[in-house]
C-alpha cells in the first residue's frame, strides 16, 4: 500500500538491480498487478511503459537497484514508475530513422496519452505514466 496523505493505495514495489535484466522482472510484477486488479486490458502498454522508463533508468542513473512501484489510482488507472537516484531529468528528443535509440518517451507519452512526469527528490528522481484503461464495445 502507498500513503498518499488521502489514505492508502494498493501498490506493488520492488527494488531491483540496474541491469538490463530487471526488465524481465520489472513486466512481470506489472502484469502481476494488473491482473490482481483486473485491469489485463492495460497489460501490453503497461509492459512497454515500464520497460522505456526502466531502459532509461538503467542507461543513465547511478548507483546499483532502482524501484519500481505500480500503484492502482482508481477504477481503471494505474500509475507505473521508477525511482532512481540521479537527479537528472529525462529530455525528450527527435531520434531520426536511423538512430537505434531516442524513442523511450516518445512511447511513454504516447501510451500515457501525455499523463507522465518526473518528481524531484532530495536525493534523485521519481519518473511516473498513468494508464487508464477504457473498455470498447464491439460495435
Amino acid at each position: 500500500m502507498v500513503d498518499t496523505g488521502t489514505g492508502p493505495l494498493p501498490a506493488y514495489t520492488e527494488t531491483l538491480p540496474r541491469r538490463p535484466e530487471s526488465a524481465r522482472c520489472a513486466r512481470r510484477m506489472v502484469g502481476l498487478a494488473l491482473g490482481v486488479w483486473d485491469l489485463d486490458g492495460l497489460r501490453d502498454a503497461a509492459e512497454i511503459v515500464v520497460s522505456e522508463l526502466l531502459a532509461n533508468a538503467i542507461q543513465h542513473a547511478r548507483r546499483e537497484s532502482v524501484r519500481l512501484t505500480v500503484t492502482r489510482l482508481g477504477d481503471t488507472r494505474v500509475r507505473v514508475a521508477v525511482v532512481d537516484l540521479s537527479r537528472t531529468h529525462p529530455v525528450r528528443r527527435s531520434a531520426g530513422s536511423d538512430d537505434e535509440s531516442g524513442r523511450g518517451l516518445d512511447i511513454v507519452d504516447a501510451l500515457s496519452r501525455g499523463q507522465w512526469g518526473v518528481d524531484s527528490m532530495r536525493w534523485g528522481k521519481r519518473v511516473w505514466a498513468d494508464l487508464v484503461f477504457e473498455e470498447t464495445t464491439g460495435e
